[in-house]
């Protein structure tokens, strides 16, 4: 079984307008058109059989309707992470709403949401969802997109799990993308309740190093990701067959991590 805990959906009308843009700044091929009906169409191509859907909400205005839209998708029977705007007055309901409505965490991406990972004015979103037992995921590391932005660097992420030792946290891209070398320094191995997911690695990362670091991490708290449609699922599945590790490793990163995590 293959789950791939990474993956972004966005309407129909704004996939029209959202996959272009992003792909132009961000000099990706996208290989899917950002739509529910393609993402579904596309994962079973890839062999994949079930994935999470990770929404962001980029501005405070906009945080209702993507929230609306990630319960929508809930609905139909996908797996679901809604999102906050750290700054948004009132992100404390947002989150109870979201929560009750069956979402299942919430993603933050510091870089697209204008806030240092370790910025105390974000703070109030990791004691929320503390309190609310909601995952946080987390873009992690340099984003393509915008590579000077060092909003969501390992160093800066250790402050959380200092200061938040029992909030459930996801790491995207291993942790911290292009920057593995902090990874292996700041975040891997630490806190029972730090996962990283692999989505978007194997451009970048030597294959034995990733072996290196997610044994360093634990493989009991590595989860499979793509980050489709910016990467084929299918040859993010290849890049970890491909590693030095047991197979039951493997089969934890693919599924049993993820099922764990989100107790289904």
């Amino acid at each position: 079984m293959t789950i791939d805990f990474h993956v972004h959906v966005f309407p129909d009308r704004v996939a029209e307008k959202a996959i272009p843009e992003l792909a132009e700044r961000s000099c990706l091929i996208p290989v899917t058109d950002g739509t529910l009906s393609g993402m579904e169409t596309r994962m079973d191509e890839f062999g994949i059989d079930d994935f999470v859907v990770l929404s962001i909400a980029t501005n405070p205005r906009q945080m209702h309707k993507v929230n609306d839209f990630a319960i929508e998708l809930k609905n139909r029977g996908r797996l679901v992470f809604g999102s906050v705007h750290p700054f948004a007055e009132d992100m404390p309901d947002e989150l109870s709403r979201i929560k009750e409505a069956g979402l299942l965490g919430i993603k933050l991406h510091p870089v697209y949401q204008g806030f240092a990972i370790n910025d105390r004015r974000a703070y109030p979103v990791y004691e929320c969802c503390r309190a609310l037992k909601m995952p946080i995921c987390f873009h992690a590391g340099v984003d393509v997109g915008y590579p000077r932005d060092m909003a969501a660097m390992p160093k800066a992420s250790a402050d959380l799990l200092r200061d938040f030792p029992d909030l459930v946290m996801v790491f995207a891209h291993l942790g911290g993308y292009s920057v593995w070398d902090d990874v292996i320094t700041y975040l891997a191995g630490r806190g029972e309740n730090v996962y990283f997911d692999t989505s978007a690695v194997n451009w970048t990362i030597d294959p034995e190093f990733a072996a290196r670091l997610i044994r360093k991490h634990g493989a009991d708290r590595v989860l499979f990701g793509s980050d489709c449609p910016w990467e084929s699922p299918k040859t993010a599945a290849q890049f970890i067959e491909s590693l030095d590790l047991p197979d039951d490793q493997k089969e934890m990163i693919f599924s049993k991590n993820a099922l764990r995590l989100l107790g289904i």
